[in-house]
Parts: structure tokens; sequence; C-alpha cells
């Protein structure tokens, strides 16, 4: 790495000149030999991370002879702005550490000694993490997929206690979630074989000719999702031809007055229905509103435009009704068009589809302007009604029913912290820097629910009431399922922030995670995170290899593995890639 890059604000000394604060050779020797016992002690004692040279163009040298890709959209150019200023230098490394050492032993140049404090100062503030976390979290991965293929192989889920195959009704008698959802994740982490024996089977035994009702909502995000991103990782044909079969199954799904998709559908009859608990058999916002990323890939790579007909046309229903105080409901009835009952949530029932108003504007290269305008409308009308602060400063967002608030967050609405970093960016009257400290609140308050229990692991919902915060009050919210929101967080926030906080919660939840989950035959979840001793579920859940594991290893990770301003991930953590106009339709590679 160049000189300037490193020390830009240190001019090189003369090394002709002499100076009355130069040293003498043996002095230097012996300075060397202390200051080189010190540098290998601190550095042995603590595991760092790869020395990139995307990863250490921090911003704590403001000059223009660095690069500070702290944040990935290539329309970002305000230095000033509150995000920038708040941005930090990574961990420090034996490079820099070397150079430094270099110019106040050799040239004299105590200039240099200030940044010598703050890297030593850094050295020993820093959480252990080692230098291995990646491997460890590939050692993971391959622990829950050689379980479940020596256990389950072929059975959508694992019973990891039991040793034998799952299946939930979401996916009627499709068969095999967990190696359709798993695929990608193998690809990214190089698990070659095993993608190929995963390859292999959905090539021989994947089959959509079922005559069984399918949840339409996780089968396009674990099937459809899945296969599209590993078709866009590997090239593999199969892939694209499995995904556009699939996604042909499902459009009778929009067969109903309004074009708002049903719930359920039997994908051998075609006959759909919603959910009977569903306000008066409505659709379900998180449900209908989490297919546009899938469905505009499948018109892509298929020529065929209904997919993306049907999703926009749901966006139509939308804007032609009102939204009370700018919020849109969990439930629409799908043949009159009007709103269920006026339950709001960022959690389970809404969450993703605010997440998909602004992916779908990112995946379109920023020209979905539609899109763009539905998710900062939406965001504005979400922080004035329901984010609010607790007693001791924790922000939290609330869930809205009728008008009045429950003051409780779910894991679910965790992933709201990531989403609001990924879109600060493209925020309305220089509200950047206002996001981004709302997403690290958001993000912190997450961390606590993980801190508050026994296991440190976090609930399926906590409450901020009654003298509560942050903490499950009642038996079934404080299960814990393997979800992945909290650490798709931290993710989002590392890679805009460089905060060196977020990497160690997520290596707190590994931790966690190894002790409590981890069984002989895999990785279950808990039924209660505040009791000392984990009680396992014995579910081995498909998206804990798809969304859990894929988000530690890209939040260890080198920043330009699957960079943000060439892929999205749709809200199982699939990658899928930017819509560029000026891109061939020929499959991307991971960059």
């Amino acid at each position: 790495m160049p000189v300037a890059t490193l020390l830009p604000f240190t001019a090189t000394p003369n090394r002709k000149s002499a100076s009355p604060t130069s040293f003498r050779l043996t002095e230097k020797f012996i300075l060397l030999l202390v200051f080189s016992a010190f540098i290998t002690l601190c550095f042995g004692a603590i595991f760092f991370l790869p020395d990139s040279s995307k990863l250490l163009s921090g911003v704590f040298f403001h000059s223009s002879a660095v690069e500070t890709n702290t944040r990935t959209s290539p329309d970002s150019s305000d230095s000033g702005s509150a995000a920038n200023d708040e941005r930090i230098l990574l961990f420090p490394t034996q490079s820099r550490v070397h150079f430094v050492l270099e110019g106040i032993i050799f040239y004299g140049d105590y200039n240099a000694f200030e940044l010598l404090i703050w890297l030593l100062q850094g050295c020993l503030r820093q959480k252990r993490i080692p230098v291995s976390n990646v491997t460890n979290v590939i050692t993971m991965m391959k622990h829950a997929w050689d379980s479940y293929r020596r256990y389950a192989w072929g059975s959508n889920e694992l019973r990891p206690v039991s040793k034998q195959g799952h299946s939930s009704n979401l996916f009627g008698d499709i068969k095999g979630a967990t190696i359709v959802d798993a695929l990608d994740t193998l690809y990214i982490m190089e698990m070659f074989e095993e993608f190929d024996a995963a390859t292999d089977w959905v090539e021989k035994n994947l089959d959509f000719n079922v005559n069984a009702e399918v949840s339409v909502f996780e089968v396009n995000i674990r099937f459809v999702g899945g296969l599209l991103s590993a078709y866009y990782l590997s090239g593999k044909e199969v892939f694209r031809r499995k995904a556009v079969e699939l996604g042909e199954r499902l459009l009778p799904a929009f067969k109903t007055p309004t074009g708002i998709p049903w719930a359920l559908l039997n994908l051998k009859s075609g006959i759909g229905r919603n959910w009977p608990w569903a306000s008066g058999g409505s659709s379900i916002l998180a449900e209908y509103g989490t297919l546009h990323l899938e469905f505009i890939h499948l018109s892509k790579l298929s020529g065929n435009p209904e997919f993306a007909q049907k999703v926009m046309n749901i966006r139509k229903v939308l804007n032609r009704l009102d939204k009370p105080q700018g919020l849109y409901p969990n439930y629409l009835n799908p043949n009159s068009g009007q709103w269920g009952q006026h339950h709001v949530s960022v959690g389970g029932l809404g969450d993703s589809f605010y997440e998909y108003l602004l992916k779908a504007w990112l995946m379109s290269d920023k020209t979905d302007e539609e899109g763009k305008k539905m998710y900062y409308d939406a965001l504005q009308a979400i922080e004035t009604n329901l984010m609010r602060k607790s007693t001791s400063g924790l922000t939290y967002i609330a869930e809205w029913k009728g008008g009045l608030l429950e003051h409780k967050m779910g894991h679910l609405t965790c992933f709201a912290g990531g989403m609001i970093a990924l879109g600060a960016d493209g925020a309305p009257n220089e509200k950047t820097g206002h996001q981004m400290e709302v997403a690290a609140e958001i993000a912190r308050t997450c961390h606590e629910s993980y801190t508050r229990t026994a296991l440190k692991l976090g609930p399926e919902a906590f409450r901020f009431d009654g003298g509560v915060e942050a903490i499950a009050t009642r038996q079934n919210e404080k299960y814990f399922i393997l979800r992945p929101e909290v650490i798709e967080t931290y993710m989002y926030m590392w890679r805009f922030t460089h905060d060196p906080k977020y990497r160690e919660w997520g290596w707190e939840a590994v931790q966690a995670l190894e002790q409590h989950c981890k069984v002989e035959g895999g990785y279950s979840g808990v039924r209660d995170v505040y009791a000392a001793t984990p009680n396992h579920d014995d579910v081995q859940q498909s998206f804990y290899l798809a969304e859990t594991l894929k988000y530690l290893y890209l939040l260890f990770s080198d920043d330009d593995h699957l960079p943000f301003d060439h892929w999205v991930f749709n809200t199982e953590a699939h990658p899928l890639p930017l819509i560029k106009k000026d891109k061939t339709d020929r499959p991307s590679k991971v960059e």
C-alpha cells in the first residue's frame, strides 16, 4: 500500500537531514526491539481481521488519497454529512503500526507518536475476535449441512435432537426446502462439493407437481428466491428453469377480483384461499407485498411480462387506498380491495413489505421512483406513529392497533435497523445522518434484547411497559428459533459504519449459538432464552442456513464480497443482482 494512503498527513523526513531529536543507531535498535516486542505481544494476544486494502480505507485520515468506501451507493458524494462524520477506522493492523514505528524510529518523526498511541489504545480496546471467525462460521455451516444430509436428506428441514426429517405444512408436498434455501450459502462459502450434491438433488428430485396447498409467500422467498440466486451465482441453467416453472405455478394465486394474491395455493388445481384467522379472509401485507423482487427477475429471465405485471398491479391497488396516518394496515381483503382490521406492524405480518419497497428501487438501479416514494413516505409515518424511546433511552418500534400503541417489538422487527441503514443514502431532505442514527439506535435496542437473557440469545418478542425494557414478559414470547434479523442488522451496520462493536456483537451471537443451540445432530432453537439451561425445540430451520449463517459470514468478510452496489438480498437473504439498463442478461458472478 502506498505511503500516502497510510500517512497522508505526515511528510516523509529527509533521510540526510540532521536533527537534534534524531536517535543514535544503537538507540534506534533498542527502541525497535522494545516496540517490536510490545507489538508482537499485543497482536499475538488479539486476533485481527484480514489486512484488506478495501477494509483499510477508513476515514480516520481525511485525505483525497484515501478511498472512504463506507457507503456503497455510487451516488453517495456528500462527504460532509453527519453519517460521514461519524465513520471510524477499522481495527489497527500490523502493517499500519509498523509503518508508524518506522517513521518514529528511523526518521525521528515525533508527529507519528499520537497516531501510535491511538493505534495501541485501539489494540487494547478491541474485543478478542479471532482472525478465524469466518472459518468458524463456515464450520458452523458445515455442521448444519452435514447433519441435515446425514439425517434428513430430501426432507424440508431437520430435527437435530431426534435426528430425523421435519416438514412444515407451509411447503405442502414440496420437498428439499433446506437444500434450495442453502444453495447460495454453500456457493458463497465455497463449499463446492456440497453445492454440487445439492445441485444434483435439485435436478433429479425437486418436483412442483404436487396436489397440496403451499404458502405462496414462503415458497416464493425460499424456493423461487433460492433458485434465482443459485442461477445468478453459478450460471447453471437448471436453477433458472426450475425458478420459472415454479413461478408459473404460483400465478393462479393472483386470480382474485383485485389481483391481490391468495396466501395459500394448491399448485396442482390452482385453487387459492387465505388463512382463516386473517381478519375476515384478508390477504397479509408482508405476504402479498413480498413477491416483487423475485417476480421482476422472473420476467427478466423468462421473457414473460406477466410476472412483473402482477406485482405492479399490487401497487396500483395500494395507491388507490387511504392510509390511516400514512400507515399500511396488515390486512387487505382481496375481494373488496378494502383494508381489514387496522393493525400495523413492522414485525410479523408487515415487515418485508417495507423492505421490498426500498429494495425494488435499489434493484432497479434507482429508476423505480414509485417504489422509492412509497418507502420513504411509509418510513416517515412509521417514525412519527410507531417509533418511541423507553425511559432509559432505548429506541423501539411499537405496534399499532386501531390507533392504540402496543409497546412490543418483535425479533422480526429487528431487521429494520439494517433496512433503514440501507436506505439512508437516498433519504429525502438531507436526512441521511438522522436515519443512520435511528438505525444504530434500533441495533442497540435489539442487542440489549439479547444481553438481557440468560442464554444471550434474543426472545421472539420483547416489551417496554410496566417498568420492563427489552425483555419478554410472556411465556409464548421467550423462544428463539435461530432467527437472523438481529445479525442481519449487525451486518448492514458494519458495512456502513465499520464500527467494530457490530462485529463484536456478532461474535457474541456466534458463541451463544455454539454453546446453547449446537447439538450432535445440528442446531436447534430453544424454548426459553431466560432459562439457565436450554430446552431445545428440535428444529433446525432452513432459514438458519439461508440467512443466519450467511449474514454472519458476510459480517466477518470483506466489504467487496457481494457488494451492495451490485446485489440486493431478498427477505430470505438470497442475493439478486441489480437490473442495470446497460447490462446483458448473462448471469453475474460473485464479486
